[in-house]
């Protein structure tokens, strides 16, 4: 997957800071007083030596602040909602910048033991991250790609399912019963890459430059960055498993009538995952079968307020 997130540019004085994490080391400079410094410079805040030597640290430190951003600070960021902002104080008296992983937001607390973790995924680059010292979060985050979403389909298609309810289609009150307010649990998630997104530019011929073009989508697109086409999203419904506890029987032929409501409320930025859940809105007898509406609303991952997708869709048992 191409990484759509901001990335550093490693300048002459920083290229050692990042060459370091990407052997999954932290390295810090400290001056020949043993003043410890960060962020990168070319000579010592405190003394202003500039006899200055990389050394790397173990990564330990305390939560010095943080913040819960519970609105995205950038459009590429919505799939890590809420953001863990945070400031760390290593255990070499620096502050860096960071995010924290590995945690609930009411989990946190100022002053508590954190630990680095590298996260490989950007590729060309690995960006440093916080986990809290007790977590069992890895520190090292490989890679990810297209294959990790297939791989969590298969996982939660091979996932063992709890019994079900059994519900004639045939028995209208029964099948009336279902209809309810409330909507089911998550689904699994799905990864909108921009290679997806390319693929169904591709087949569907609908290639505008707000799906398939990163560059000019960063400059010109009022979301910064490429979003998947609405229809895309709506089929990738398929994709997502969503856990209901009963099952229609007793009928001969399903039929999918169409859609009463199809509605695109939010944009789905590339690199974002996508989970969906759903509801019977309605049930009714009609001169061929019981026709049921069942509301399905896809949301990006940590967007639970504001579907991307609402579809009223309508099928009919026969």
């Amino acid at each position: 997957m191409a990484w759509n997130k901001p990335l550093p540019l490693p300048t002459a004085i920083s290229a050692p800071y990042w060459d370091g994490l990407k052997a999954h080391e932290l390295r810090v400079q400290q001056c020949d007083k043993g003043h410890w410094l960060f962020f990168p410079r070319t000579h010592c805040p405190t003394c202003g030596s500039r006899h200055l030597e990389w050394k790397p640290v173990s990564g330990n430190g305390t939560l010095y602040t943080f913040t819960v951003a519970r609105i995205a600070t950038m459009p590429e960021f919505t799939d890590e909602m809420p953001q863990l902002l945070a400031v760390v104080e290593l255990d070499e008296g620096v502050h860096i910048n960071t995010t924290i992983v590995g945690a609930e937001p009411e989990q946190l607390s100022v002053g508590m033991p954190v630990r680095a973790v590298f996260d490989d995924r950007p590729g060309s680059v690995t960006l440093l991250r916080f986990a809290p010292t007790g977590s069992a979060h890895p520190s090292v985050i490989p890679a990810e790609g297209v294959a990790e979403a297939v791989v969590a389909v298969a996982d939660a298609a091979a996932a063992p399912e709890a019994p079900k309810r059994k519900i004639s289609a045939k028995d209208l009150d029964a099948m009336k019963s279902l209809v309810s307010t409330e909507y089911s649990p998550w689904s699994n998630e799905f990864l909108v890459s921009q290679e997806v997104i390319n693929d169904f530019a591709k087949l569907s011929g609908d290639d505008y430059w707000i799906h398939t073009d990163p560059e000019k989508a960063k400059v010109k697109s009022p979301f910064g960055t490429t979003i998947a086409h609405g229809s895309l999203v709506q089929v990738l419904a398929s994709q997502l498993r969503i856990p209901l506890d009963f099952e229609v029987v007793d009928f001969t032929n399903i039929v999918n009538y169409g859609s009463d409501r199809l509605r695109f409320p939010a944009p789905v930025p590339s690199g974002c995952k996508i989970r969906s859940r759903s509801r019977v809105k309605s049930v009714e007898q009609v001169k061929s079968g019981t026709q049921v509406t069942m509301e399905i609303n896809i949301h990006v991952v940590g967007q639970d307020d504001r579907p991307a997708v609402i579809n009223d869709l309508v099928m009919l048992y026969m």
